[in-house]
């Protein structure tokens, strides 16, 4: 059971050192860094990240909106989490579905 991190940024003058540090905090064994906008559908690290994970696993993002560009990505991402039987945490939101609670809250 692995706990894969995921961090992004939009622009190239951000840094990705307050996501990477706060995921490592939480414990990750592996993290997934890109440089992309959200908006842009073409995020290899993510398709990467994704295509890591196995049963068991968990995925974890700092933020939500680092993760999904909308409410309809996001849904897909979950549900290709739910389809390999891993779970999604993110720290900064109390959002957790290994439990009914943090399913409801996402």
């Amino acid at each position: 059971m692995a706990c894969v991190g995921y961090a992004r940024i939009s622009a190239i003058g951000q840094s990705l050192e307050v996501q990477r540090d706060r995921l490592q905090r939480e414990g990750i064994d592996k993290l997934f860094e890109e440089k992309r906008s959200g908006v842009d559908a073409n995020r290899p690290a993510l398709k990467q990240c994704l295509d890591y994970l196995r049963e068991g696993d968990m995925l974890m993002v700092s933020r939500i909106d680092r993760l999904a560009r909308s409410a309809e990505d996001l849904l897909r991402i979950v549900r290709e989490l739910e389809a390999k039987q891993a779970t999604l945490k993110v720290p900064d939101q109390f959002i957790d579905t290994r439990d009914a609670a943090g399913k409801a809250f996402l």
